[in-house]
């Protein structure tokens, strides 16, 4: 997935990153938002910007609903 340093990515294109991450190497979505820290932000949550990790986040938690929707929690 290309990245354009000038935009803010969005919270359905992290959606799809996170979602992709979690069925090709079958993590859970706490192992795929540390992955996703570590090789897309680089370890910084600043390396794109603050907008961009705010997505990230967003993204995170509608994961994480639908998930827990999933399985009732």
């Amino acid at each position: 997935m290309a990245v354009n340093h000038a935009s803010v990515l969005t919270k359905d294109y992290f959606i799809a990153y996170l979602k992709l991450i979690m069925n090709s190497r079958e993590y859970t979505l706490i192992q795929a938002k540390e992955f996703a820290f570590y090789f897309f932000f680089k370890g910084d949550r600043d390396h794109y910007d603050t907008s961009t990790w705010v997505q990230f986040e967003k993204a995170i938690k509608e994961i994480d609903k639908t998930i827990c929707e999933i399985e009732m929690c």
